[in-house]
């Protein structure tokens, strides 16, 4: 193998592969369970849904999944065990059973849909669903198979479980990497006058350097799916609306020509770029020294995040830094 062979395709599977081991290997990856609103005796434990299962109803901490390989639904409490699996129409009508036995009412208030990256799960976003839980939100951990599709299709699962929060009077984002992406193209197709604002963290917004890097590579191509082919700096992206509702970027950095990833030209949260994180029309910017995988449980970024969604700045005494448009 020469070195230009190794610098220009392993390293860089290196070090995306490594973000993604790191981020599964913390301790605290998976939060204590939470206590739910009914106990409903039985169910089966499982994963809760990572690469081949998308969310399409979300009620109180229940869900509603559908392969994308086999076609089949199963329905999960908010431990994620399984109480039925079967079709469509047999989970609806399990989880409406469920919910007249047990009198619960419809949901209210304000919600949050937490957005996950590529190759990870709601999961990752345990310490975010804490804070913002604390705070009264009804906090909705998205899963979809983030690996398995293409990004537009993906963002229809969003479209699915957006349409089944109802009682819900708004609805605030937050999403890491490519998730963020995932929002933007749900926006292609389809409007929800219920958002409010939303929060980017470590989003490639021009694309991803290291994707161009790696878009040929068979293990990238193989393990990443159709989605990974797409975060490419030229091609879906560039064709992908901004949000017309206020939204806040944060980016992980070194503030500097260097990043956490050397093999990227300038500075970077070990994944994706400064630059690729900005896009014009946010309403404030927010820079912080942590690598990509854990921007959405880094406590500066929580809080951060919280602020921006209560109060439309990222920082506390801080004027916002919004991203304009670049002058013609």
């Amino acid at each position: 193998m020469s070195i230009q062979h190794f610098s220009g395709s392993v390293l860089p599977l290196l070090f995306l592969f490594s973000n993604l081991l790191m981020a599964d290997e913390t301790p605290q990856q998976d939060p204590p369970e939470e206590a739910p609103e009914v106990e409903v005796k039985g169910g089966v434990r499982t994963l809760g849904g990572r690469q081949f299962w998308g969310d399409i109803i979300f009620f109180r901490g229940w869900r509603i999944q559908h392969n994308v390989v086999l076609g089949q639904h199963r329905l999960l409490d908010p431990q994620d065990k399984r109480h039925l699996s079967g079709t469509r129409g047999e989970c609806e009508a399990k989880l409406k059973e469920l919910r007249e036995q047990h009198k619960l009412q419809d949901m209210d208030g304000k919600a949050v849909i937490l957005i996950h990256g590529i190759g990870r799960s709601s999961k990752s976003f345990y310490a975010m669903k804490k804070k913002l839980s604390e705070q009264g939100y009804t906090v909705v951990g998205f899963d979809y198979p983030s690996t398995r599709m293409s990004i537009p299709d993906s963002s229809e699962y969003l479209h699915s479980v957006l349409q089944s929060l109802k009682g819900i009077d708004s609805i605030d984002v937050v999403c890491h990497s490519m998730g963020g992406l995932l929002l933007r193209a749900y926006l292609m197709k389809h409007k929800e006058p219920r958002f409010g604002r939303a929060v980017m963290l470590g989003v490639p917004n021009q694309g991803a350097r290291l994707a161009d890097m790696l878009k040929t590579n068979p293990l990238f191509k193989t393990i990443m799916g159709p989605a990974g082919q797409q975060l490419v700096t030229e091609g879906l992206i560039e064709k992908l609306p901004t949000p017309e509702f206020p939204f806040a970027v944060i980016a992980g950095g070194r503030d500097g020509q260097k990043g956490y990833n050397p093999i990227l030209p300038e500075d970077n949260d070990s994944t994706v770029t400064v630059t690729s994180t900005r896009l014009p029309g946010a309403a404030d910017f927010l820079l912080v020294p942590v690598i990509h995988s854990f921007l959405m449980t880094n406590d500066r970024c929580v809080t951060a995040t919280e602020h921006f969604l209560k109060h439309g700045t990222l920082v506390e005494g801080r004027a916002a830094a919004p991203i304009k448009p670049p002058q013609d």
